[in-house]
């Protein structure tokens, strides 16, 4: 089963028929592409399924695309979207099941991820207990550079009361070995979320808040690439980072 592709047609609410004659080919090649992995549409009918389900294909048909025209550093983006809610949820959800090794959660609030997934604190402490590393680096809620972030956005729901939930969250899950949260105030104009080789990287925009600002879907495949830029940030992080519990 071609899990990737399942889950964006859920979240697009797109059947197989559906699919089919939107892009134009038999319900039968659809159900394919579905029941075997291995199944791959033509480079021009990818681009259309890609269209239609608002998922980049190397998310849905990731060794088949991986091969591609790209090359030099610019081969380590798989996906760019102009707003971070542009992304797929499809596409989070992918990436967070599919990590095993490490995932960490280097947004200054991190309040969104909460939202948009539901039984996250389930699904992290399942990962730990399979052996992932599960990190999160939050902005302390009572830092000077969180209150004059504050005045910029000038929003109800505040900066500050954004760490807050996600610290509370983070609070019922905390006993579980391999979970582990840091403060820092370094990350205010950047969120990297990383899923062993694979992050998503949003730089942060004049006022907007992070949902308005573009993001950066990246795979690593070499060395001191755009991924291990980015990983060499979120390294930094944890290193100077004071931890959230005693």
């Amino acid at each position: 089963m071609n899990t990737a592709l399942r889950d964006a047609m859920a979240e697009s609410k797109m059947t197989t028929g559906r699919l089919a004659r939107t892009v134009g080919v038999t319900v039968k090649t659809a159900e394919r592409w579905l029941s075997d992995p291995s199944r791959v549409p033509h480079p021009r009918t990818r681009a259309e399924v890609e269209t239609a389900l608002g998922v980049s294909a190397d998310v849905l048909w990731p060794k088949a695309v991986r091969s591609t025209v790209k090359v030099g550093a610019d081969r380590e983006i798989v996906s760019a979207y102009p707003y971070r809610n542009a992304c797929p949820t499809s596409v989070w959800a992918s990436l967070i099941d599919a990590a095993s090794q490490s995932v960490t959660f280097a947004g200054y609030t991190n309040y969104f991820v909460w939202q948009e997934h539901p039984r996250l604190a389930d699904r992290l402490k399942r990962k730990a207990r399979d052996g992932c590393a599960v990190r999160f680096v939050v902005g302390d809620p009572e830092s000077e550079v969180t209150r004059k972030r504050e005045e910029v956005e000038g929003v109800p729901l505040t900066v500050g009361t954004r760490i807050r939930i996600t610290l509370d969250a983070l609070d019922k899950i905390r006993d579980e070995p391999g979970i582990e949260a840091k403060y820092s105030d370094e990350h205010i104009a950047l969120s990297v979320f990383t899923f062993d080789d694979q992050m998503l990287v949003t730089p942060h925009i004049s006022n907007l808040l992070g949902h308005d600002s573009p993001m950066l879907h990246l795979r690593r495949l070499g060395d001191d690439g755009l991924y291990d830029r980015f990983a060499s940030h979120v390294a930094a992080l944890w290193e100077t980072g004071r931890p959230v519990w005693p």
